[in-house]
């Protein structure tokens, strides 16, 4: 069993931003820049943003944080998008999910310009994965795709199951397989005995949001499995895999963590790096 370093893979992958970023500013005169928008004072929230502004730094992307409180007015966000939309100096816009109850998350994400869509949630996007058109990706799903080829295993013509069917993860991780020539089974909550559909798989994603959901008995010998689960509990970070039984079957396997989370990050600079240069050049 080889663990997939995520950390290593996004590190790689950074390094080559850095210098993409810097060719942007050498030729254009400004920074790459990715706005950052926050509601509330969710603490995974405040987590995840900061990771992503310290990662702009790293790379050489400028980053603007806006912070609205927890009872903000729907209309402060959509004039705020708005006016990042029509900036010269934003390539990427990133709502940070999730947003309070109250605000419509589907009518702020689709305010958003498609190609400053740094998350890749917007609608014309997804439809973009969908029909297997140039198009932003989502971040999480993007960087899964990195780590299984980063196994030097070929994906074409593997059975490949991702369990989850989330707009975020599990829906366009399967459309994204499908692209790289896989056989996808999608599988969720409803599915009768999952393990007849896991035991099948070469390439296995779980993104069911459950601690140590997935065991060892349910994984195919030799199969490469990703890891997508942030579950906390007492203190510590579990995936949606059992990693100790299932790492005694699985030919490649992502830990939690340092897996799946660090190529996120990284796949959400490289889009706002692709989308800088995209609007500049087209």
């Amino acid at each position: 069993m080889k663990i997939i370093d995520g950390k290593a893979i996004s590190a790689s992958v950074r390094k080559e931003l850095t210098a993409k970023a810097a060719e942007f500013e050498n030729k254009y005169g400004r920074k790459v820049g990715l706005a950052v928008v926050k509601v509330g004072a969710n603490p995974a929230s405040e987590v995840y943003v900061r990771n992503k502004i310290r990662a702009c730094e790293e790379v050489g992307v400028k980053s603007f944080s806006y912070n609205f409180p927890e009872d903000a007015e729907e209309s402060a966000l959509l004039e705020l998008i708005d006016e990042l939309n029509g900036s010269e100096n934003v390539d990427g816009i990133l709502v940070q999910l999730p947003l309070p109850s109250g605000l419509n998350e589907k009518k702020i994400l689709a305010r958003i310009a498609p190609e400053k869509d740094a998350d890749g949630f917007h609608v014309i996007n997804a439809g973009g994965i969908m029909l297997g058109l140039p198009c932003t990706k989502p971040c999480t799903p993007a960087g899964i795709i990195e780590l299984i080829k980063s196994t030097g295993e070929t994906i074409s013509g593997k059975n490949a199951v991702v369990i989850g069917r989330s707009n975020i993860v599990g829906k366009p991780c399967a459309m994204l397989l499908l692209a790289e020539n896989a056989t996808v089974t999608v599988c969720h909550s409803k599915t009768a005995d999952l393990a007849s559909h896991t035991l099948n798989a070469d390439i296995l994603v779980a993104a069911v949001g459950i601690k140590q959901f997935v065991k060892g008995e349910m994984i195919k010998p030799g199969a490469i499995v990703i890891d997508v689960g942030m579950n906390r509990s007492e203190g510590k970070l579990y995936g949606d895999v059992d990693f100790e039984s299932a790492s005694e079957r699985a030919a490649y396997i992502t830990p939690v963590p340092g897996g799946v989370g660090p190529m996120t990050v990284t796949m959400l600079l490289k889009n706002t790096v692709e989308s800088a240069f995209r609007c500049k050049e087209n």
